[in-house]
């Protein structure tokens, strides 16, 4: 089927309607009316060729939030009607030790991702920048009844790329958590921290959203354009979730833990970020990486929300204001995700 979108036909593009095709339904397969898809900073990477080349045209999107409108004949997990989400993959090899851990996302073979990427049929994938997607079931995740759909988009990649990392590292009640950067990731990851138990300190340039983080649950707040604040807070956290894509002091930020302390990116900078080692063996500290969660763990993220009233705070455009959305990302002027509307584009 012929379905509307919106692309871009080169790193310099803007975006442009235009109709798409979609696969006809396999027996597995799960054809979703879209209703909303949120605008993430890897869309704007991606579109823009800054992580390497891509296939032009592409539509991005992979936060979205919809309804099953017809499924294959062999679907088992959905019906028409359900509401239901797909996040930064649609596919996985299913038989590498990673998937059969439930882990899709590292899959031995490389994942499937909703956009710029390979099907097992061969067809470049396009994201949610349009009004119907097909995906395997089996990377369909359900989305609770108390979470609008709006607000819903952004956590099936922003939810779950905090949620992952703040549960594996136990961010939990005695835990002292700092999260640097307080924009699409970064707010959610101080509300999540929060609902997990965890003392929770935002570390961001200025002190222009204080008022904002103290109100998501951050105990503290510090600007780190202030010299003294690294030095104040040295050997202050058992985690620390880095959520800024942008070139960092890593060693800085890491003399910031405690013993045995662990900082983990998920913010992902198309740049090469430098680490003093001695940063790491002063006190057996850890600098990790953690990329969004596997289906499994992204329906339990999807739960948690719910059960804690978790939503992030969102800004709804249409699709003719991508391009001013993205430029605006790119500026720190969003508080704190975009969301497409689909029935505009």
């Amino acid at each position: 089927m012929n379905v509307k979108a919106r692309a871009v036909n080169g790193p310099s593009d803007t975006f442009k309607h235009t109709e798409i095709s979609r696969r006809g339904l396999d027996k597995h397969d799960v054809l979703i009316d879209i209703k909303y898809a949120g605008i993430c900073h890897s869309d704007i990477h991606t579109a823009r060729g800054e992580w390497g080349e891509v296939q032009y045209p592409l539509v991005p999107g992979h936060e979205i939030a919809g309804v099953v409108a017809e499924v294959g004949d062999e679907v088992s997990l959905f019906k028409v009607g359900d509401r239901v989400g797909v996040g930064c993959m649609v596919d996985s090899c299913g038989k590498c030790t990673s998937c059969r851990e439930g882990e899709e996302q590292y899959c031995e073979e490389g994942n499937v991702p909703t956009y710029a990427g390979f099907d097992q049929y061969g067809d470049y994938t396009q994201g949610g920048y349009s009004t119907h997607i097909v995906v395997t079931e089996g990377f369909v995740v359900r989305i609770p009844d108390n979470i609008p759909f709006d607000a819903a988009a952004p956590l099936l990649c922003a939810g779950i790329t905090t949620y992952s990392p703040l549960k594996r590292w136990r961010a939990g009640k005695g835990k002292k958590v700092a999260v640097i950067g307080l924009g699409g990731l970064g707010h959610l990851g101080v509300k999540i921290a929060h609902a997990m138990g965890a003392e929770v300190t935002v570390l961001s340039q200025t002190l222009k959203k204080k008022e904002d983080g103290l109100a998501f649950g951050a105990k503290e707040y510090y600007a780190t354009n202030d010299e003294e604040t690294l030095t104040k807070l040295a050997g202050s956290f058992d985690f620390i979730l880095n959520t800024v894509s942008a070139k960092l002091d890593m060693s800085a930020y890491l003399n910031l833990l405690a013993l045995n302390g662990t900082l983990v990116n998920v913010g992902a900078p198309s740049e090469p970020l430098d680490v003093n080692v001695f940063s790491l063996i002063s006190k057996r500290r850890s600098f990790a990486g953690s990329m969004i969660g596997g289906i499994r763990e992204t329906q339990e993220m999807l739960d948690f929300c719910s059960e804690h009233s978790i939503l992030p705070e969102i800004e709804v455009i249409s699709a003719d204001k991508i391009d001013d959305a993205y430029e605006r990302v790119l500026q720190s002027d969003v508080r704190y995700r975009f969301v497409i509307d689909t029935s505009t584009i």
